[in-house]
């Protein structure tokens, strides 16, 4: 075999095991996305015996409890797609972590009125209020105007 072969063969493996890295990176964080609708098979059987060890550890609100409360997690299915959260404060992206972590879906928090300025139909906060100060994007600014109805307050840096 040439040394031109060689190379190519050990450059296509690397190549081959740099995809491999990401495709597992990618399905152990597949778990905590919250925009993709259902998780692959894989996932899902890689994610049940997880989801089976950790009820005994359970999260720091948990712990102090000695057991889980709320709803059990349907096995490959998240929180937010199982329980309405509709009026919860916290992301999707947390109560998702809560229920990997514990095996169990928390119970919807009923959340106060957000603080910030009521946003204005059809406008954007970013549009509403100067941001000039504030180290956030616009994009996370607006969002959050756009879930609560409120624009959050200017975070000074």
């Amino acid at each position: 075999m040439s040394h031109r072969t060689t190379v190519r063969h050990a450059r296509k493996a690397a190549a081959a095991m740099l995809i491999t890295i990401a495709a597992f990176g990618l399905t152990a964080c597949q778990d905590g996305d919250t925009n993709s609708s259902s998780s692959s098979p894989s996932a899902s059987a890689t994610q049940s015996p997880t989801s089976a060890a950790k009820p005994n550890q359970g999260s720091d609100q948990d712990s102090a409890k000695g057991t889980p409360s709320g709803t059990p997690r349907k096995p490959g299915m998240r929180c937010t797609n199982q329980i309405n959260y509709a009026d919860d404060p916290r992301d999707n992206a947390t109560i998702n972590s809560i229920g990997a972590d514990t095996g169990y879906c928390p119970e919807p928090q009923k959340g106060g009125t957000p603080s910030g300025t009521p946003r204005k139909p059809g406008m954007r906060c970013t549009n509403q209020i100067n941001y000039a100060d504030d180290p956030r994007d616009n994009a996370t600014i607006n969002s959050i105007g756009a879930d609560t109805g409120y624009c959050p307050p200017v975070q000074h840096q």
